[in-house]
């Protein structure tokens, strides 16, 4: 049986990773989508509209529309759908896991959300960076999915350490 919290804590989650995600996407179209980019603490921070049709760093960009249709869209959506049944599912996963897990699972159902409303792109609108060396433009989903993917990371480095302790 799946506990309320459990429930509760995920549901809470999804609705705060998309609803932030696509209010800041909404806000960038609305107010960036035909300006130049604009710097923010001494260049550190650059808002600039980008629509992209690929995945992080563009990945697949190049790909044909149907074969990127089918693989950023449908086969990502397919395992966002399982990592979230398991999530919801598993009677093993500690409060972090399960964070972690929705956290990701958030942020990707916020991007596919776009691609399915803006013809295959996700809106990305913030770059950071000193001088030349800069990140790619990217959006508040994909540092929902980074924050996520670290947060699995160091919850799997702590349960091995106990794993040895044992």
């Amino acid at each position: 049986m799946i506990s309320a919290k459990k429930t509760i804590l995920i549901a809470f989650l999804l609705v705060t990773c998309i609803g932030c995600d696509q209010a800041t996407k909404q806000i960038a179209k609305s107010s960036l989508k035909f300006s130049a980019p604009q710097s923010l603490f001494n260049d550190m921070l650059r808002l600039q509209y980008a629509e992209n049709p690929g995945g992080m760093m563009s990945f697949g960009a190049e790909l044909h529309p149907e074969i990127r249709f089918w693989f950023l869209t449908v086969f990502v959506g397919l395992m966002l759908f399982g990592i979230l049944i398991f999530t919801v599912v598993s009677t093993k996963l500690t409060r972090f896991q399960i964070t972690a897990l929705t956290l990701i699972v958030g942020g990707g159902f916020s991007n596919l959300l776009d691609r399915l409303l803006h013809d295959g792109h996700v809106i990305d609108f913030l770059n950071v960076g000193i001088g030349g060396v800069r990140t790619a433009i990217f959006n508040v989903a994909d540092v929902v999915i980074i924050l996520g993917t670290l947060l699995l990371l160091f919850s799997s480095s702590r349960t091995n350490k106990e794993h040895i302790a044992e």
